[in-house]
């Protein structure tokens, strides 16, 4: 059932909510350039034992679209998902997963001092935190060992389409003009994903253009200016091994720093399949690491 959430800035968020409201709440956030829907698969394994809520991030699907860049600044996105919690959790803190751009911004919020006694635990799948990946970088420049330039060329290899997306027309102009009308054979072809209703939004040409706001508002100052993000609460990670977009290396090192109460989990997936194609694989991961977790 769809719903309505106001966050502190005026922006409406569509809310979608499963299972009984009496069980644990699990928050799953989405990412670029998907809609809620990409968690179908997980949402409907976890509404068996849990309250499963998702919501379209600003910008996307049903959700109201500001117009400047600056408001799809992390700090806006964390604020999104501080108002959804509250809404429909106002007297138990959730557990929260992230996917992509949805782990990013929830990697915001966990290293928020609100998300004490509101955000129980984090679930992170194929989104680092924007000033971990700074530091992450920094570190590697400070000493260029041939591990570490080994690194960090991987990573800028898999993170070419950053780039592209900072420049004014290119990443519209393509959205716009093809890529969204193919973005469901993209996704067969190139991620072993099976087609399925929904998953490809039919407001995905304009999601996808607004939502270049994500790294214009976020990539440069976060990456060039990093601060000192510490999640207090439990944190699992899943790896995914066929991600194309994130590296092994990123995700396994150096994050024990950032996250003190750290889980790492592996799943052999592709960047969209883990969640389309192995579903019920990642909601038993979500589920037991919640189950971990005291309230």
């Amino acid at each position: 059932m769809a719903s309505e959430v106001v966050s502190t800035d005026g922006v409406r968020l569509a809310v979608f909510a499963a299972g009984d409201p009496a069980a644990p709440t699990v928050l799953l956030v989405h990412g670029y350039p998907d809609t809620h829907r990409v968690w179908d698969e997980v949402s409907a394994a976890l509404a068996v034992n849990h309250h499963v809520v998702r919501y379209d991030v600003r910008g996307a699907g049903l959700s109201g679209a500001p117009r400047e860049v600056g408001d799809y600044g992390l700090d806006r996105l964390a604020d999104d998902l501080f108002a959804v919690a509250a809404a429909v959790s106002p007297d138990r803190p959730v557990h929260v997963a992230g996917h992509d751009w949805g782990s990013v911004q929830a990697w915001h919020a966990v290293t928020d001092p609100r998300a004490a006694g509101r955000i129980a635990s984090f679930t992170t799948i194929s989104g680092p935190c924007l000033d971990h990946a700074g530091h992450w970088y920094r570190r590697r420049l400070a000493r260029p060992t041939p591990r570490h330039l080994v690194q960090m060329a991987g990573q800028s290899a898999r993170s070419w389409y950053i780039t592209v997306f900072q420049l004014p027309l290119v990443a519209r102009l393509a959205w716009q003009h093809g890529l969204a009308r193919r973005w469901a054979g993209i996704l067969e072809r190139g991620e072993g994903v099976t087609p399925r209703p929904g998953l490809v939004s039919s407001t995905l040409a304009d999601d996808a253009v607004r939502g270049l706001n994500l790294y214009r508002a976020n990539m440069r100052p976060r990456m060039r200016h990093p601060s000192q993000r510490i999640a207090r609460v439990p944190v699992q990670v899943i790896t995914l091994t066929r991600d194309r977009y994130l590296s092994a290396a990123m995700v396994a090192e150096d994050l024990h720093r950032w996250a003190p109460r750290l889980t790492r989990r592996t799943i052999d997936a592709t960047h969209w399949s883990a969640l389309t194609e192995k579903g019920p694989v990642v909601a038993g991961m979500i589920s037991t690491f919640a189950a971990r977790t005291s309230w």
